[in-house]
C-alpha cells in the first residue's frame, strides 16, 4: 500500500477533510519563509482536531534540534521532516533528543544525487526536485534507491498513479498539487487520495 502525505495544511477545513480522506500523514510547515508557514500554537490547535490515526509531520529548514524535539515530545507532531543543510550529526542529535522518526529531504536531478541520501541516518528519505518547488523530475533517477522514501515534486491527481506504477515508493507527498490559487482545495485533496487508492487496488 502506498502511503499518502498531504502537506502544508493550515486551516481547520483542511484538517476536517483529511479526517474524512484518511491519509497516513499530514504536514505542518514550520519554515517562516514559506507561504504555508504555520505557527506552533496554531499547529497545536489543528493537531487537536486531527484524527489520532493520522500522523502529523513537521517540516523544518535548519531549525534548532531542541525546538523540533519539543514539538514532538509535546505531541504537536509525530515526525520531523528536514529540508535544509542538516548533516548526519544534526540528525543523530535530534534522534538523541527524541526517539521519534525523522525524514530527510534530498533534491534529485540525477542518480548520483541519491548516493548521499542512501547513507543518511534518517528513518525515511523524501526525494524531490527542489525545496517545495512543485515541479516533477526524472523519476528514473530514483529507480535504484533501496530505502523507503516519500516521493515529492509536482505530484497531482493526474500523474500520481503513473509515479506509483513506475517507482512503488513508500509514500507520495503532495502540497501544491492539491491547491487552487495557493490555497488547499478540498476537491483536489479528495481526487489525489482517490487516485492513489485506485492505483493500489488496481
Amino acid at each position: 500500500m502506498t502511503r499518502i502525505k498531504l502537506c502544508g495544511l493550515t486551516r481547520p477545513i483542511e484538517i476536517r477533510t483529511a479526517n474524512l480522506l484518511r491519509p497516513e500523514y499530514i504536514g505542518f510547515v514550520f519554515y517562516p519563509k514559506s507561504r504555508r508557514y504555520i505557527a506552533p500554537e496554531q499547529a497545536a490547535r489543528l493537531r487537536e482536531m486531527l484524527d489520532p490515526g493520522i500522523k502529523a509531520v513537521g517540516v523544518f529548514v535548519d531549525g534548532q534540534p531542541e525546538n523540533i524535539a519539543g514539538l514532538m515530545e509535546s505531541g504537536v507532531i509525530d515526525m520531523a521532516q528536514l529540508h535544509g543543510n542538516e548533516d548526519a550529526a544534526y540528525c543523530r542529535r535530534l534522534r538523541e533528543l527524541t526517539g521519534k522518526p525523522v525524514i530527510k529531504a534530498f533534491r534529485v536531478e540525477k542518480p548520483e544525487d541519491c548516493e548521499p541520501a542512501e547513507k543518511y541516518p534518517s528513518d525515511y528519505l523524501l526525494l524531490d526536485s527542489g525545496m517545495g518547488s512543485g515541479e516533477t523530475f526524472d523519476w528514473s533517477a530514483v529507480s535504484g534507491v533501496r530505502r523507503g522514501y516519500f516521493l515529492a515534486g509536482g505530484l497531482n491527481a493526474g500523474n500520481v498513479a503513473a509515479a506509483i506504477r513506475k517507482l512503488h515508493p513508500f509514500a507520495v507527498d503532495v502540497s501544491s498539487g492539491i491547491e487552487s490559487g495557493g490555497i488547499k482545495d478540498t476537491d483536489k485533496m479528495a481526487a489525489f487520495v482517490a487516485a492513489v487508492r485506485k492505483e493500489d487496488e488496481g
